[in-house]
C-alpha cells in the first residue's frame, strides 16, 4: 500500500435523522492508528464504514487505493482487510481452530488445506495455539478478545480494523492484547478503536480523537500528550471533579484548566485525550 492508509472528504453519516459522524478531512499514514473518542462519539461507525459493512451516505473514502463509492473496489479491500468487532456474539460451541477455519472459508480462502495452514498462523500469532480444540464459551474474556484477533488476521490483511479489543480485561490481559497487536501491525495498517490510550499510544503512530461525531484532534501521541500540558495535577485528596482518576492510595490525578490545589505532574497521551474532550465540549 503505497501513500496515505486513508483519505476520508466531506464524510456525513446519519441513522435515521441523528447524524453520527461529520468528518470534513481526515488522512491517516501506513502504520498503526488509535482511534479515541466517548460512547457514542462515532468510533465504530467510522470503522464500520472502513470495513464496508455500512455504505458511504455522503463524502468521500479511499483505504489506500480503493475508493470505497466503487463496487469493485469495496469487493477487492474485503480480500485485503481484516475486522475485528466489540461485539462477542462468537459461536459458543465451535472449537477455536473450528471457528477460524469456518471465517477462512467466508473470506474464500481455498483449498481447505490452504486454510487449515492460515489457520495454524493465525492461532500461533494470537497465542491461541494451545487452545485449538477448546470450545469459544469454555474461553476466558481475554482468550476471547484473541479468537476476534486471530479471525482478522486469516489470509494476512493489509488492513485491520479492531473495535475495543481492550474492553473489559484486566491490566495483565490488556498487555498480552497489546502485545499481539503491535506484533501483527508490523507490515499492515491498524486502526484500533479504544478507551485505553496510554497503553496503546506506545504502539501507535498516529492518534485520532472523535468527539459527537467530528474530528476533534489528529496527529501524534506526544501531540496529544502535549494538550494536557500545564494543566495536568496530582492532588492527596479526591478533587471536586467527575474526571479525576485514583492513582493509588491518597493518590488522585485531574486535567483542569482552573487552578488546582495540587503537584503539577507530565501529561500522557490519555490526559492529553481528556483535555481534547473537555475542550470541544465546552466550545
Amino acid at each position: 500500500m503505497s501513500g496515505p492508509a486513508l483519505s476520508i472528504t466531506g464524510l456525513q453519516h446519519r441513522f435515521g435523522g441523528h447524524e453520527v459522524l461529520a468528518v470534513d478531512r481526515l488522512v491517516l499514514p501506513e502504520g498503526t492508528t488509535a482511534l479515541l473518542g466517548p460512547n457514542g462519539s462515532g468510533k465504530t461507525t467510522l470503522l464500520r464504514l472502513l470495513a464496508t459493512v455500512l455504505p458511504i451516505q455522503t463524502g468521500t473514502v479511499h483505504v489506500g487505493a480503493h475508493d470505497l463509492a466503487d463496487a469493485d473496489h469495496r469487493r477487492l479491500l474485503r480480500h485485503r482487510l481484516g475486522f475485528a468487532m466489540q461485539d462477542e456474539r462468537l459461536p459458543g460451541r465451535m472449537r477455536v481452530g473450528e471457528f477460524c477455519d469456518y471465517v477462512g472459508a467466508l473470506n474464500e480462502i481455498s483449498p481447505r488445506r490452504r486454510r487449515l495452514r492460515w489457520t495454524d498462523w493465525v492461532l500461533n500469532e494470537a497465542g491461541l495455539a494451545s487452545e485449538r480444540s477448546t470450545r469459544i464459551q469454555d474461553l476466558s474474556g481475554g482468550m476471547r478478545r484473541r479468537v476476534l484477533l486471530a479471525q482478522a488476521l486469516l489470509g494476512d490483511p493489509e488492513v485491520l480494523l479492531l473495535d475495543e479489543p481492550l474492553v473489559s480485561l484486566d491490566a495483565a490481559h490488556r498487555a498480552s492484547i497489546v502485545a499481539s497487536i503491535a506484533a501483527s501491525a508490523a507490515q499492515r495498517t491498524t486502526v484500533v478503536a479504544t478507551h485505553h490510550a496510554d497503553e496503546l499510544a506506545t504502539i501507535c503512530r498516529h492518534v485520532v480523537v472523535l468527539v459527537a461525531g467530528r474530528v476533534a484532534f489528529s496527529g501524534l501521541p506526544g501531540e496529544l500528550a502535549a494538550v494536557a500540558g500545564g494543566r495536568t495535577f496530582e492532588t492527596s485528596a479526591p478533587p471536586d471533579d467527575p474526571a479525576a482518576r485514583a492513582m493509588g492510595p491518597d493518590r488522585f490525578r485531574v486535567v483542569d484548566k482552573r487552578p488546582v490545589d495540587g503537584v503539577p505532574v507530565e501529561p500522557t497521551v490519555h490526559d492529553g485525550y481528556l483535555a481534547v474532550v473537555s475542550d470541544s465540549r465546552v466550545g
